[in-house]
């Protein structure tokens, strides 16, 4: 494989969304208890890109999942679970001199909040992707590029495949980037300010309340859009509070990429958005759902997956928000990091719903199933 990324981005788009990074074997425990205590594990899969992929093939999208993975069993199981989900693995490409990458974790316990995860992914085949190493025809497949700030904290090659695919050209496809703050990944002191330079090429970002504060000691959405007002759309999560998206008209001549043709029309929630914040924003708040938690794992990932997808059906943006909220609801009411997402009618009657009937809905497990039962409101 020659040259770079960069020379290549004249790529037609195939699938909906391309999503490029590490994904790893999980075990987790059979038993709450300390990771020294638990004496068996079940197998299943986790990473945050892969994650978004699986959701986005779930809610009926074409997806590509870019990444590298060891010449093992464990490679094995990644790549065929990852498919059978219905995502496109062929852009993964096999590493025989380095392993997949696995981590242990303990079931939460919901009373102390006592929680461990170990990791075993350090020179892991994923952590070799750099520039070159991947085709450009699958990366630039998507109408959407979707990355996290997992991926650059790997190692040097990852951090200069994310700057290259982050760079601002001609052609590129829309380019959607969730920070995903790991403290424990980076190897300096550096992360917090490489993820804020990395996240202003990006044309769509997702990050929460808590970790701009933790990561840039930034605090409120307000001050978040300032110290990012390059991307096209900022998706700054509340947790429990809400969403809040900040939106700028493109510059003429530009294109939505995403959007595409596809620009199906959505109603808008009059009552959740408000209109102007500078610079040309528009800014739409959203509330959260209430919904009666098992985990609190994939939730992040899983709203970005909602996100995207309305982005990409061309919903309105309170539209987007609330599908994020949806999916994050399907997340939060199972135990792993993948749900069932809701049906993609029983997603837009929710959706659509009145701010006041919105705001008394509640969510349990069980919700997305076959049958979808009726949601319950408080």
């Amino acid at each position: 494989m020659t040259g770079t990324v960069a020379a290549d981005r004249a790529v037609a788009p195939s699938v909906d969304a391309v999503c490029l990074g590490e994904s790893m074997v999980t075990f987790l425990p059979t038993r709450p208890g300390r990771l020294a205590d638990v004496p068996s594990y079940d197998r299943t899969i986790g990473g945050a890109e892969s994650n978004v992929a699986c959701a986005l093939a779930g809610a009926g999208h074409t997806v590509k999942w870019v990444s590298r993975v060891g010449a093992d069993g464990f490679g094995d199981h990644l790549v065929e679970a990852i498919g059978a989900y219905g995502v496109d693995t062929s852009g993964v490409r096999r590493d025989p001199d380095r392993p997949t990458g696995i981590y242990f974790r303990t079931a939460t316990d919901r009373a102390t909040d006592v929680h461990e995860v170990a990791y075993y992914r350090a020179g892991s085949a994923a952590s070799a992707m750099a520039p070159g190493t991947l085709a450009p025809e699958d990366l630039w497949a998507g109408r959407v590029l979707h990355l996290s700030g997992i991926t650059p904290a790997l190692s040097d090659g990852c951090l200069a495949l994310t700057r290259e695919l982050t760079r601002r050209v001609p052609g590129r496809p829309l380019v959607s980037f969730d920070i995903n703050h790991r403290p424990g990944l980076w190897r300096d002191a550096d992360g917090a300010r490489v993820l804020l330079d990395l996240a202003r090429g990006a044309d769509l970002v997702f990050v929460g309340e808590d970790e701009a504060a933790e990561a840039w000691g930034l605090h409120g959405a307000d001050a978040i859009r300032a110290a990012l007002p390059e991307p096209e759309t900022l998706v700054v999560k509340r947790g429990s509070e809400g969403a809040t998206a900040y939106t700028r008209t493109r510059t003429a001549g530009a294109t939505a990429t995403a959007t595409g043709s596809d620009s199906g029309s959505g109603s808008d929630s009059g009552s959740d958005s408000g209109s102007g914040s500078g610079a040309g924003d528009t800014v739409t708040d959203v509330p959260a759902l209430r919904v009666d938690v098992v985990a609190p794992v994939g939730a992040g990932d899983a709203f970005a997956a909602g996100f995207l997808s309305a982005t990409l059906r061309g919903l309105p943006v309170a539209a987007r928000l609330r599908h994020g909220h949806l999916m994050a609801a399907a997340a939060l009411t199972v135990a792993g990091d993948l749900a069932t997402p809701p049906s993609r009618d029983h997603a837009d009657r929710l959706a659509a719903l009145d701010a006041g009937a919105w705001g008394t809905l509640r969510l349990g497990p069980g919700w997305t199933g076959p049958d979808e039962p009726e949601v319950r409101t408080a």
